[in-house]
């Protein structure tokens, strides 16, 4: 008995790592021969040249990399370690590509300030291939302009207006619910509610079983965003492709039944629809309508979700700023009829709040780097960046960096009374690529405190601080499970 449990146990091991076991396999004859090597770090130091290690030709240090990934310090415990050996600025080679990564608010200028001339948007095949070629994420500077043009307007005041209403009455109702539970978890909850609230503003989507057909398919590309680009059934960018392939004949059928007439609605897919009869530059075809569908439901869930289980356990661990926060949501309940939604004004006038969201931001760097690719050969702040080659701006260095922020460990969202040096605070980037859904991820961020503070106190059940393994985005394990408890009236 105990034989076999533990076969299977190892299978059950395998088949987690099948993947990374398919190019290990085809890579082992060459490793034979040079395993020596890959033991010892090598830096280089030639004259203009950045230290690090590339390693092996198109391997480099990608199952290093990949091993982070697996391992609940996350990703980014990669480039901690790196940064140790060979100091703040290194390079390496992931998947093929050499990555410099640019650790200071002079480089991140340098590139933000010329994207699209000197640099491109830069991105793993794999994240490619999920999202799509005509996603806003990997389209051309030609079409970038204007795909973007065209996809603000979810994300204009307007539209932002009538999204703080339906999103706080989603909310509310599910926070009502919550309560009278004995436990929930916070990421789970900020998934789900992130998800459906994106789906029904894009595409006016609320059946509960279509929902949840598609949000298991979006889950599925996520997770293949980074994983070796190999059609192997059974691994994760195999399972991602396949989902895709299902979200577009989903979004396609929806389309159709649009244009026939079978179906309208007063939503971003109807908006995008009525301009089928404009001139070529002022609509999108049907596969970049998709493309980014899937792109907004992705990037818009995933990072804001994370961004809200981060401000729970950092208000937690931080009560002054937690009763802070909630004197100021207190305030601002008092001041408005009982039941009353939230409206756009309310949030604006939440000055402590939008520091605990940014702050929040700062330290949870939910976007780890910004990846760009150089067009041609550059220097930045003399430093050598070869054409093709990958520049991160690594925004979790900038954002700890304690030359610009005090203490940079502390939640202290009162930071932000004084104004930061430019390109010191970089969560949604900056220039021409800056984040699309930067106020609707602040303005979600904010409705969610004012109700959670406003409304109840919580008893954290799970403090493991361990990190999810396999995200390309830093969620606890845990994903941070809480008790509810209304406040008593009066407080």
């Amino acid at each position: 008995m105990m034989l076999n449990l533990s076969k299977e146990e190892l299978l059950l091991q395998a088949w987690n790592y099948y993947d990374i076991i398919i190019v290990a396999v085809f890579s082992i004859g060459i490793a034979l021969f040079v395993s020596k090597s890959l033991r010892r770090r090598v830096v280089i130091t030639e004259k203009g040249g950045i230290p690090g290690r590339l390693g092996l030709p198109f391997l480099g240090e990608t199952f290093s990399f990949l091993s982070s990934t697996n391992s609940t310090r996350g990703c980014y415990d990669f480039v901690r370690l790196r940064r140790q050996w060979y100091g703040k600025w290194f390079k390496t080679r992931l998947f093929g590509k050499i990555h410099v990564f640019v650790p200071t608010t002079v480089g991140a200028k340098t590139i933000f300030a010329n994207d699209f001339v000197q640099f491109n948007k830069g991105y793993v095949k794999s994240m490619a291939d999920a999202v799509g070629e005509k996603s806003l994420l990997c389209v051309p500077h030609e079409s970038h302009k204007r795909i973007r043009r065209l996809l603000a307007d979810p994300f204009s005041m307007t539209s932002l207006s009538m999204f703080v209403k339906k999103f706080d009455k989603m909310l509310c109702e599910r926070l009502h619910n919550l309560a009278a539970r004995k436990s929930f978890v916070v990421l789970d909850f900020s998934m789900r509610l992130t998800f459906d609230a994106m789906c029904n503003m894009l595409m006016s989507i609320t059946e509960l079983s279509l929902l949840r057909d598609i949000e298991r398919d979006c889950t599925s590309v996520s997770n293949a965003m980074l994983s070796f680009p190999f059609m192997i059934p059974g691994t994760r960018y195999y399972k991602g492709i396949k989902a895709r392939k299902r979200l577009m004949k989903t979004f396609g059928e929806m389309i159709m039944r649009r244009r026939s007439g079978r179906e309208s609605h007063e939503d971003f897919l109807q908006s995008m629809l009525q301009r089928d009869s404009y001139p070529p530059n002022e609509k999108l075809s049907d596969t970049e309508i998709m493309d980014n569908l899937l792109t907004l439901i992705v990037a818009g869930q995933t990072t804001t979700a994370a961004a809200m289980m981060w401000s729970v356990k950092f208000l937690d661990d931080n009560r002054e700023a937690q009763d802070r926060l909630r004197e100021e949501q207190l305030s601002i309940s008092r001041n408005k009829p009982e039941g009353a939604l939230l409206t756009l004004e309310d949030l604006n006038s939440m000055s402590y709040g939008s520091k605990v969201v940014k702050e929040t931001l700062r330290m949870s760097n939910v976007l780890l780097w910004f990846p760009r690719i150089a067009l041609n050969d550059c220097t930045i702040e003399g430093i050598e960046i070869k054409k093709g080659w990958h520049a991160n701006i690594d925004a979790t260095c900038i954002h700890y960096d304690p030359d610009l922020f005090k203490d940079p460990m502390h939640f202290n969202p009162s930071r932000f009374d004084e104004m930061q040096k430019p390109y010191s605070y970089i969560p949604f980037g900056s220039g021409p690529r800056t984040c699309l859904g930067m106020n609707m991820a602040k303005v979600t961020m904010l409705i969610f405190l004012h109700r959670l503070t406003s409304g109840y106190s919580w008893k954290v059940d799970d403090p493991d601080t361990c990190l999810e393994k396999k995200a390309h985005i830093p969620r606890l394990r845990s994903g941070y499970p809480i008790t509810l408890e209304p406040l008593k009236s009066g407080n």
